[in-house]
């Protein structure tokens, strides 16, 4: 399985990667704005993208969008600070899976995996 993380904090991209679960191996890929994700997702390096919103260059919902104009299949969970709804609708009607409010937990991350089918 290949996973990308995508956030503009090292300190948020570590909580992800540490939040994953045990069972899962594979390539993990660390961007720190939305143009790297895009191209790692462009280059297949993910299978699954963890994606900030609120980020320098390309925000989240920049790279939503593109990876729906371009077909990109990718499984994307939003992990964002950005509690609005209008907001939270805005990245499922791109093509999120999930949204999960910060600050991430462990257990956020396992429950939203299993209500969306991953784990």
């Amino acid at each position: 399985m290949k996973i990308t993380v995508c956030d503009d904090s090292l300190m948020s991209r570590k909580s992800v990667i540490r939040a994953l679960p045990e069972t899962w191996s594979g390539a993990i890929t660390q961007c720190k704005h939305g143009l790297e994700a895009l191209e790692a997702c462009r280059a297949g390096l993910a299978d699954i993208l963890f994606l900030d919103l609120t980020m320098p260059i390309m925000d989240g919902l920049e790279v939503l969008t593109r990876l729906k104009s371009e077909q990109i299949k990718v499984s994307v969970i939003v992990i964002s600070a950005d509690f609005q709804p209008k907001v939270q609708q805005q990245v499922m009607q791109l093509g999120a899976l999930a949204f999960i409010n910060k600050p991430l937990t462990q257990e956020k991350l396992e429950g939203t995996l299993k209500q969306v089918g991953l784990l």
